[in-house]
């Protein structure tokens, strides 16, 4: 049996505007979806202000005072820091297969002995810097 090209007919039915179909038909049904949800919770939904409704909520304490508030930055900096280091773990997954694959062995070896090195460096600046200690 000889192999034949598909039909440059697009009538043919060749399958390669299938897929495109398939995505934008999902499309459109999760966008219906959604505006279905969102419209049934406006018509459905029970409307009552109540001074309580009308409060800010404040994880259940009543608000007093001002809205200002201070913070300390080091939430912020070990935020920072997890999110480095994870987004950093991430890129050792795709690394660990590129390992394993023949032929990539000493030159991703040596790549992420770099890439390591870096966040190090940085863990180490970290620490220097006081950022890692609490009190």
């Amino acid at each position: 049996m000889e192999w034949q090209p598909l039909a440059a007919d697009p009538a043919a039915g060749s399958g390669y505007f299938d897929a495109y179909a398939a995505v934008g038909l999902l499309a459109v049904i999760g966008v219906l979806f959604v505006v279905v949800s969102f419209t049934a919770n406006r018509l459905l939904r029970p409307v009552v202000d109540t001074p309580e409704k009308l409060l800010a909520y404040e994880c259940g304490v009543d608000p007093v005072g001002e809205g200002w508030a201070h913070t300390q930055i080091r939430y912020y900096v070990y935020a920072f820091l997890y999110v480095i280091f994870a987004v950093d773990a991430i890129y050792l997954f795709p690394w660990a297969t590129v390992f394993a694959a023949a032929g990539f062995g000493a030159a991703t070896l040596v790549e992420m002995f770099v890439f390591i090195g870096f966040l190090a460096v940085g863990l180490l600046y970290a620490w220097k810097k006081g950022v890692l200690e609490w009190t």
